[in-house]
């Protein structure tokens, strides 16, 4: 059986502690045919475990006035449990129950399959949502990224107990990393090593762990057919998802794309909103997503705009990825990137909340605690010319997903197919 891998960040937080429990696996995880499992079983955790029915385990979190959930990632679960100091004996037991004994009580199934469903429901009537999971489907296809944690309603459907009770003995198999921070008690190890729920995790049998192929790189994406996905839906906005796989979290290029997406998308001086909003004004909404991640992670422009102003953005959208690999950043830029990575990560470690979930994060994925400071040095040496050449390694085959009418799509296809062959030649 794997021990629990424990991580303490002692905090000044008076009477306050936060655990994060990360499990490895997630959506990426999932069967082929059950799509949403992991997040199906997550979503359970939380309905009764131990000796705690649903009602129970609402009773003992609320009347310690604490905070208890779960969330189902790509990379992993997520097990997240805030509360106060004096409460924490009481508490701290839940996160091993919820592991080797989740109740899976048949009704409980039913509500949160339902609930799912109706989730799965309302991303598609989400412009943005079609989009990016056009997007998604182009980039990873079948592979761990093609979908969302919260799978395929046509898998969801058939989804039972029987193939939740088949995850549960992984669960606390796949190396599972808690990390607590806040006011920590001297004796909470040997605390914890004497809870039952614990004591009977370390006594589990270990089975095989189930494998993921989620620690591909961005030549993945090679594998697409196309570069361009079209979801005709009679809005009166057109939305655009512009970008590719990029890279794992921790590679050695991580770093100069995590600077480039700061300079790309991470306020009001970046420059998409400079040049799409401040400049042209074609734009409701921009931005970039490109999350931490295991594997290839995503790295996507995204715009909404008029249908009048499509034709625009889209040239603006392209102006500005293929800039990223035609010519260096300048000393302003560079500074202005390095001071927005500082603070993006001094804002993500705030809370205790904050700080165990990257402590546990970082361990995860194998990166040494330290790793957020060491790149704060380590991004001092990066210059212009070092984001450009990472550019051109990792950010060369950009894929289109637009959601919108399907006459203002077509256009626009016209013009990416005309556009997207070569580098765009910036006048």
């Amino acid at each position: 059986m794997n021990p629990l891998d424990l991580v303490l960040d002692p905090v000044t937080a008076p009477g306050v502690i936060a655990a994060k429990l990360w499990i490895k696996g997630g959506s990426s995880a999932d069967p082929q045919g059950q799509r949403g499992v992991h997040q199906l079983l997550g979503s359970l955790l939380t309905r009764g475990c131990g000796p705690y029915d649903h009602l129970a385990l609402a009773d003992l979190v609320e009347g310690c006035g604490a905070g208890l959930r779960c969330d189902t990632h790509e990379d992993g679960m997520l097990i997240s449990l805030k509360c106060a100091d004096r409460d924490a004996e009481r508490l701290l037991s839940l996160l091993g129950w919820m592991l080797i004994d989740p109740h899976l009580d048949p009704n409980q199934v039913k509500l949160e399959r339902e609930l799912s469903l109706q989730a799965l429901q309302r991303q598609r009537e989400d412009p943005f949502h079609l989009a990016f999971d056009g997007w998604r489907n182009m980039a990873y296809g079948n592979g761990p990224y093609g979908h969302d944690p919260l799978g395929f309603s046509e898998d969801l459907k058939q989804l039972g107990r029987e193939q939740l009770f088949s995850l549960v003995d992984r669960l606390s198999a796949n190396s599972p990393v808690l990390a607590l921070a806040g006011n920590l008690p001297a004796d909470l190890e040997q605390s914890l090593g004497s809870m039952e729920s614990f004591q009977r995790w370390s006594d589990k049998p270990t089975p095989p762990a189930m494998k993921s192929d989620s620690g591909t790189t961005s030549s993945q994406n090679a594998l697409s057919k196309t570069n361009l996905s079209l979801q005709n839906e009679p809005t009166a906005q057109v939305v655009m998802m512009l970008g590719q796989p990029s890279l794992s979290h921790g590679h050695e290029d991580d770093l100069a794309l995590r600077l480039l997406n700061c300079h790309l998308g991470l306020g009001m001086s970046s420059l998409l909103f400079r040049r799409l909003r401040e400049e042209h004004g074609v734009a409701y909404d921009v931005g970039i997503h490109h999350p931490v991640r295991e594997g290839a992670a995503p790295f996507v422009l995204h715009a909404s705009t008029s249908e009048e102003k499509a034709q625009l953005t889209l040239q603006l959208l392209l102006e500005c990825w293929w800039e990223l690999s035609q010519q260096p950043l300048s000393e302003e830029d560079m500074a202005l990137a390095r001071a927005k990575f500082h603070g993006q990560l001094a804002h993500g470690a705030q809370t205790t909340g904050q700080r165990a979930e990257r402590r546990a994060q970082l361990r995860v994925l194998g990166l040494p605690a330290n790793y957020d400071q060491h790149s704060l040095e380590e991004i001092k040496n990066l210059d212009g010319i070092s984001l450009q050449k990472a550019a051109q390694r990792h950010l060369q085959t950009p894929m289109l997903s637009l959601c919108g009418p399907e006459a203002s799509l077509q256009n626009l296809a016209k013009d990416w197919q005309q556009q997207a062959v070569k580098p765009y030649l910036i006048a």
